[in-house]
């Protein structure tokens, strides 16, 4: 087993229509305004490509920088896809789907760490490095809730 490779999933249900959500999520640059975890996201258009620098700290006393670069915005789908690199290296992608009268926000996220502090402690730490990003997610899905009821 390779200890540096993460798969998570996280489901949010979520009291707005899938559209709401989907443009809330496209705008990567806003997540700092909602994610308490996103602390910064330098957003950099090239050619049609969009690409942002994220920084994200959770409760363990460390910060991880990614290079997010979008590879799939499909609105009818209900699909927006980044492939990443930097402190992790992977991909992570929303599924939208109706749900009652909201969403259900399906998060999928596959990486391998890079980052030589969460490298050593791999294998010890991998319990609390899961717990960190469970609590992040759980953050996460309050914060774009309560932004979706405030706009």
């Amino acid at each position: 087993m390779d200890w540096t490779h993460y798969r998570f999933r996280s489901l949010w249900s979520l009291p707005a229509p899938p559209a709401a959500v989907y443009e809330a999520l496209a705008r990567m640059e806003d997540y700092p305004r909602w994610w308490p975890q996103i602390r910064e996201v330098c957003e950099v258009r090239r050619s049609g490509e969009v690409t942002g620098v994220v920084r994200i700290r959770s409760v363990l006393p460390y910060d991880i920088t990614v290079t997010a670069r979008e590879v799939r915005r499909d609105r009818a789908a209900g699909v927006l896809e980044v492939a990443m690199t930097g402190d992790l290296d992977g991909w992570a992608r929303w599924t939208l789907t109706a749900h009652g009268a909201g969403t259900l926000a399906r998060y999928d996220q596959a990486v391998r760490v890079n980052k030589p502090l969460l490298r050593r402690f791999a294998v010890p730490g991998r319990p609390v490095f899961r717990l960190n990003h469970r609590l992040m997610m759980r953050a996460g899905r309050r914060g774009l809730a309560a932004h979706l009821e405030a706009v």
